[in-house]
């Protein structure tokens, strides 16, 4: 398997709907690294890094979000994996 990282950012109905603290715990499930943050134009943007698979399939469930979410968009910009996280994290 490689590592790859990718940056989305994601539009719709995103902010104050638990999207931050629920793509925390599913990248932690799926033993991502990278971080999560609201963005001021509504958006949020996430950065992911790990195995291929693991980030196809956080990338999926950001297509959706949790429950409370309406998901028009997702924007995603494939990069080389860095390696720089320890963790994933929400970002302020």
């Amino acid at each position: 398997m490689s590592e790859v990282r990718a940056e989305l950012s994601i539009q719709g109905r995103v902010q104050g709907v638990f999207f931050r603290q629920s793509t925390k715990e599913t990248a932690v499930r799926l033993g991502l690294t990278g971080w999560v943050r609201n963005c001021p134009d509504g958006s949020v943007e996430v950065v992911f890094e790990g195995e291929r698979q693991a980030v196809d399939a956080a990338i999926a469930w950001c297509r959706q979000g949790p429950a409370a979410a309406k998901v028009r968009d997702v924007k995603v910009e494939w990069q080389d994996f860095v390696g720089e996280f320890d963790g994933f994290g929400i970002r302020f």
